[in-house]
Order: structure tokens, then C-alpha cells, then sequence
């Protein structure tokens, strides 16, 4: 398919689906995929050329093969999954870790067989975390299906001096899928991706890696709202952090990153003083930084922690001062998601102000940066959601498209 047929493909999909009266949400959960997989399939991005999957998503529209797509591939002539079917946002990710990753290295493990050298895989790492920083999620559900064995297949079977380093990049990459699937909002998936990044950490001897997987843990239980579970595993690290004393950058940077999950930990379970004082920790932490810095791909530093402020006071319900914060914050030099998260957290404080021309230029604002986070972030939807209910019957077609395309009109 041409990107020209897949945005009319997709346009014919949400036009059956509507015609149905079926939500995104629905639709998908009725034929076994994710919303954003399907927001995807409707926006052009997400190819759909396996017969099966044609078949089952006809099924769940209550149309016929050829109604959906009258050149649908015959079953002789289907592409096999491998060759025509690019993975499904974050869907082929979650197959990855699903079950152990190199199942065959237990009955055939050869020390110093022929396997990736950790100079061929260090750009594919780095690759796979500008992915995740960018919201380019089903290019890295891509670059994952064969990178993440790859790493597990040479951590234990490359010669024993490589050993260490290839734990290390493994773990850096367990530490992007986490991120990656907290950003989805599939915590799940998370808390396990992040859960084997300690253990590769651990077999690395790096030992920030260690507490950098710590606080994507963190973010996996507040994810789930197992804020007790959250609010442990960040103290005892950061307890552990600050016996050191230590003024080393990547220490401080992974110090302040635990404060600012603690900070939010305690927001979202509605403790306000706790909330702040974690964060006056994490700003007191970033003044010793000096500096914006991107240790262990945290982004810790004073911009980031206002960021997060910004964040931070919205789930507070202190629209006022969330505004006033961000409006004070250049996050040119951060990362596409960092920016659009601050546009996000905006927008949202512009909506509880009541603000609502403002909240719908700055969500959109954040949309053209990353439509992915915009389409998929449970906090931009509701967002999206409740200025859609104010609105009622006057809303602009600028905010009904942007419910349809975030699929937040229900």
C-alpha cells in the first residue's frame, strides 16, 4: 500500500466503524487489538495486508471482505506476516516479551560462538531510544522485534569480556520499552519490560542502570495505581543514592529523576504536601546538577523538573499555578515527547481553568508535535473528552475532529 492508499483505506475503515456506531475503544476491543492499533489502521499509518487480520476486522465492521477492501488479497496469494504487514504499534513489542526471549541459548549455549559484537548493536540501541523520546512507537515495536533477542542471544553467549556491556545495553533497552509503554498507558507491559531491565542491569556491574530501571518500575506502579508499590521502590532508592554523597552527575541526575516519580507518586494519590516537597527535593537536586542533562535517558535538570511541575500541580488541581510555570519554561533544547508533554500538561491546566480556546490550541499544538501522544495519553483524552461535554452541541469542528482522532468522544 501507497501512503496515499493506506489514508483511504483507513478513512473507509472509521467510516464503516462509525456507521456501526462503534467507538475506537469497541471496535478494537471486539476484534482482539489495541485503540491505538486501530487509530493507527484509521489514520494511513498502520498498513493492514495480512488476510486474517483483513478478515477479523470486516468481521468486527459486520461487512464482507470485499466491502471492506474489494482488493483484498485472495488466502493463496496473501502476504505472509513477515513481508507485508509492518508491527502494530506496540503490540509486536509486547510479543517480545512474552515468555523467555531466547528459549533455544538454554539447550545450546556455546561460550564464544559467533554472535552481534556490542559495537554493532550500540546505534541500535541508541536508535531505539530516539524512538521512544519521539512517540515514533510503531517504528520502535519494529526495530525491537529483532533487537531486543538479538541482545538477550549475545548477553549470554558472546566471550566473557563483552559480556557486561551487552547486559548494559539490554537493559538500556528494556528501559525504552518500559518508557515506551507507560507512555501507552499499558502498564503491564511496563512493569515487566522494566522489571527485566534491573535484572540486565544488575548483570552488567553498571550500577545506575540499576536505579534508572528503578524509577521506570516506579512509573509502571503509579501507572497502575499501586502507589505503595511506587512510593517503595523510589525511597529505598533514593536512600540508597543518597548514602553515597556523592556529587558525579549521573548519580545526581538519577537521584533527582527518583524525587520527581516520587513527587508525582504522591500527586496522584491526592498527598499535596508530599507531592511538593519531593518536588522543592528534586529542584535542590537540579541546582547541584547545573545543567540539563540526558544521563540514562532521564532529561534530569532544572527544565525538566518545571516540567514536571507543571505536571505535577495539574493532578493537584492548581491550574493557576500549572500555567504560570509552564508559560516560564524554553524546552527547545528537551525532546520531542518532553515538549509535547508540557503542551499536554497545558492544555490540561487550561481546561480546568476554563479556558477552553486556549486548552484546545495547546492541545492541538501538542498533536502536531506527537500526534501518538495526543491520541493515545489517557490524561489528553480526558482532557479532550471534558472540553468536548462544556462544548456540547457548539463545539468547533476543530475540537470534533481532535476527539476523533484521539478517540475521546466517549
Amino acid at each position: 500500500m501507497t501512503p496515499e492508499e493506506r489514508r483511504a483505506f483507513g478513512a473507509h475503515v472509521a467510516e464503516l466503524r462509525e456507521r456501526r456506531n462503534l467507538t475506537q475503544k469497541e471496535l478494537a476491543a471486539e476484534i482482539g487489538r489495541t485503540a491505538s492499533w486501530l487509530s493507527q489502521v484509521e489514520r494511513g499509518v498502520q498498513p493492514v495486508n495480512r488476510l486474517d487480520v483483513l478478515r477479523l476486522l470486516a468481521d468486527g465492521l459486520g461487512v464482507s471482505l470485499q466491502e471492506l477492501r474489494p482488493d483484498a488479497p485472495m488466502e493463496s496469494t496473501a502476504m505472509p506476516h513477515s513481508q507485508g504487514e509492518e508491527s502494530n504499534d506496540l503490540d509486536q513489542a509486547r510479543l517480545v516479551i512474552s515468555g523467555h526471549p531466547v528459549p533455544e541459548v538454554l539447550l545450546s549455549r556455546v561460550a564464544g560462538a559467533k554472535t552481534a559484537k556490542p559495537r554493532d548493536l550500540r546505534a541500535a540501541v541508541e536508535h531505539v531510544w530516539e524512538l521512544t523520546h519521539s512517540n515514533q512507537f510503531t517504528e520502535l515495536s519494529t526495530a525491537l522485534g529483532t533487537l531486543v533477542p538479538r541482545l538477550e542471544r549475545a548477553a549470554r553467549t558472546a566471550p566473557q569480556g563483552e559480556r557486561a556491556e551487552l547486559w548494559g545495553l539490554l537493559s538500556r533497552t528494556y528501559q525504552a520499552l518500559a518508557a515506551a509503554f507507560v507512555q501507552q498507558d499499558e502498564a503491564d507491559a511496563a512493569w515487566v519490560a522494566a522489571d527485566r531491565a534491573l535484572r540486565a542491569a544488575e548483570e552488567s556491574e553498571r550500577t545506575l542502570d540499576v536505579f534508572a530501571s528503578v524509577f521506570r518500575l516506579t512509573h509502571a506502579f503509579v501507572r497502575l495505581k499501586h502507589f505503595d508499590q511506587a512510593e517503595h521502590a523510589a525511597t529505598t532508592a533514593v536512600h540508597a543514592l543518597e548514602r553515597q554523597e556523592s556529587d558525579d552527575p549521573e548519580t545526581l541526575s538519577v537521584m533527582g529523576a527518583l524525587h520527581l516519580a516520587l513527587a508525582l507518586t504522591h500527586a496522584r494519590a491526592g498527598e499535596r504536601a508530599k507531592a511538593r516537597q519531593e518536588t522543592e527535593r528534586a529542584r535542590a537536586v537540579a541546582k547541584r546538577l547545573g545543567e540539563d542533562r540526558n544521563d540514562f535517558n532521564l532529561e534530569f535538570g532544572p527544565t525538566n523538573v518545571e516540567i514536571q511541575a507543571v505536571s505535577i500541580a495539574v493532578d493537584l488541581g492548581d491550574a493557576g499555578e500549572a500555567v504560570e510555570i509552564g508559560l516560564s519554561i524554553d524546552a527547545s533544547a528537551l525532546s520531542i515527547e518532553r515538549r509535547a508533554r508540557l503542551l499536554m500538561d497545558l492544555g490540561r491546566a487550561y481546561a480546568q481553568r476554563k479556558q477552553f480556546g486556549e486548552a484546545l490550541d495547546t492541545l492541538l499544538n501538542a498533536e502536531a508535535l506527537s500526534p501518538d501522544l495526543i491520541h493515545t495519553h489517557t490524561e489528553a483524552r480526558s482532557a479532550i473528552r471534558d472540553l468536548l461535554l462544556v462544548a456540547g452541541r457548539s463545539a468547533s469542528p476543530e475540537l470534533q475532529a481532535l476527539a476523533d482522532r484521539a478517540d475521546a468522544r466517549s
